[in-house]
């Protein structure tokens, strides 16, 4: 199971692995976003851009995201595991 917990530059290595198995270019999704193509570069090598530009990419390649919760429960690992989920 992949983890659902992406720093900036995991989320950018994704974007790019999607674009580039989809066979686009930075300059094609950067048509469909609206913005320039370093903007592109950019947020593929994990700098800060602007969230609408995340988003308008994401959805240029199909794609969207989760809000998951990330914390540990130690209740269900007690379960998986057989304990009694107490610590």
């Amino acid at each position: 199971m992949p983890s659902i917990s992406l720093n900036t530059q995991e989320l950018g290595q994704r974007v790019r692995a999607e674009r580039k198995a989809r066979g686009r270019t930075q300059s094609w999704l950067a048509a469909r976003v609206g913005c320039q193509r370093q903007t592109i570069a950019e947020l593929e090598a994990g700098r800060n851009v602007a969230t609408h530009v995340l988003m308008s990419a994401l959805a240029a390649l199909g794609k969207g995201l989760m809000i998951a919760d990330a914390r540990i429960d130690l209740e269900r690992i007690g379960e998986t595991f057989g304990g009694d989920g107490e610590t």
